[in-house]
């Protein structure tokens, strides 16, 4: 088999001429232009590059398809709908992460710059004389308290207040300021500084709140004088898992990245936000019903009998080394299944299908995770299939993390792939 191709279960059935070529790979590897700043108004774990958008655009262009309606069944926080916006094309999209949402929305949203300076100036007024009381229930405030000192919290707390008494509750301004604030609430705690893993820093100095609050709104206004996006497009973004939906828009195009079994427990990593922002007394609550979360239970005797060729052969090598990972994979097989029968549904005849994805690995044993989707993909219904493989720059000289998560040069962390697969599915 050609080594450009992805090793797929079911090679017979999958189209290998048209995206086989190295040239052709390169083309989903590399960007043709300097990405916005207003996709990095908000740090984000394993965020989708914003070129694909452009790129998949460009691809059903070349197909002679018209893109009316893109969707994005994992939208994360929102890469998809901005670009589609920017585009003037309308725009479907969830995610069940209520902070990924939040910052979905504000990206996706327009806003005149003076009035965000205004609503600025009126907050930074306002907040000295802040009451410090918060609307949070007893145990968000004790795990809050874990990981602030008294000072960040009480700073926290009249910034929060601030933003709340001056701007209006249903407006758009409002979640702007919510997502400032949202992001602020690493760099003035004691969390570790780039950990995918929350942990305390013990010698971590937490940035002040006023002034990182105001550096970043400064960070956000430029990005929205930089993006300059005008378009009248529709955008609708649903908190939600998509596998829990019944009403569904048809749309033409789903261009998305599907999270990765055994990765990132969002729940965990947006904990400040989801505690502070109120969406959840206990952020662990969010775990439930995040596809690739750890955080499952499996009639596993049962349920193995629907997983397809791949991943059933991949669950079973996985069983003797970790029984608990071997359910937890088993169970985000089955969900992907399912969410390839939806995504099937969601299209319009004709339609296409670009899902991102990466294989990962566990105690030795490789997790494909892309030839289960492909696979997934077929027995959906979908027509034909046709994969390229990217290479993930960043990840290439530091293909390793270490015990805290970080990215690492060092072979004795955790393998990391330095290449992910696009594949693109026709209905």
């Amino acid at each position: 088999m050609d080594c450009n191709y992805i090793s797929l279960y079911t090679t017979a059935q999958v189209n290998r001429t048209d995206f086989g070529k190295l040239q052709e790979n390169l083309f989903w590897s590399k960007g043709g232009e300097y990405e916005l700043r207003i996709h990095r108004i908000h740090a984000y774990p394993a965020k989708f590059p914003a070129f694909i958008t452009t790129k998949a655009l460009a691809f059903a262009r070349s197909r002679r398809m018209k893109v009316q309606r893109i969707g994005d069944v994992f939208c994360g926080c929102g890469t998809v709908a901005f670009e589609a916006r920017r585009n003037g094309i309308d725009f479907w999209g969830c995610d069940i992460n209520p902070v990924a949402t939040l910052i979905a929305s504000v990206k996706s949203s327009a806003y005149d710059p003076q009035k965000l300076q205004d609503y600025h100036e009126k907050i930074i007024e306002k907040f000295s004389h802040s009451t410090t009381r918060v609307r949070l229930s007893d145990p968000a405030i004790a795990r809050l308290d874990y990981w602030y000192s008294d000072k960040r919290f009480r700073d926290l707390a009249k910034l929060l207040n601030a933003i709340e008494k001056n701007i209006p509750a249903r407006s758009r301004y409002r979640r702007f300021f919510l997502c400032a604030f949202s992001n602020i609430l690493k760099p003035t705690s004691r969390w570790l500084t780039k950990s995918i893993k929350p942990q305390i820093d013990p010698f971590k100095r937490p940035a002040d709140v006023r002034n990182t609050f105001s550096q970043q709104v400064r960070t956000m206004i430029e990005a929205w004088k930089q993006a300059g996006v005008r378009q009248n497009s529709r955008v609708e973004i649903l908190t939600a898992n998509m596998l829990d939906l019944r009403a569904r828009p048809r749309v033409d195009m789903i261009v998305t990245s599907p999270p990765y079994v055994t990765s990132y427990e969002y729940a965990d990593l947006h904990q400040l936000s989801s505690l502070w922002l109120g969406f959840a007394s206990d952020y662990r609550t969010l775990r439930g019903g995040s596809i690739g979360s750890t955080q499952h239970s499996l009639d596993f005797n049962r349920e193995i009998k629907r997983l397809n060729t791949t991943g059933a052969r991949i669950v079973f090598s996985l069983f003797d080394r970790d029984k608990a990972i071997a359910r937890s994979t088993a169970k985000y097989f089955l969900d992907m299944q399912a969410v390839a029968r939806r995504c099937f549904g969601l299209l319009r005849r004709s339609g296409m299908a670009l899902f991102v994805i990466g294989n990962t690995e566990y105690k030795g044993v490789r997790i494909d995770n892309a030839s289960h989707l492909a696979e997934a993909l077929l027995s959906s219904g979908f027509r034909r299939i046709r994969v390229a493989k990217r290479r993930m720059s960043g990840k290439i000289l530091t293909p390793y993390r270490d015990s805290v998560g970080q990215f690492s040069g060092r072979r004795t962390g955790r393998h990391v792939y330095a290449e992910e697969f696009v594949l693109i599915a026709t209905k």
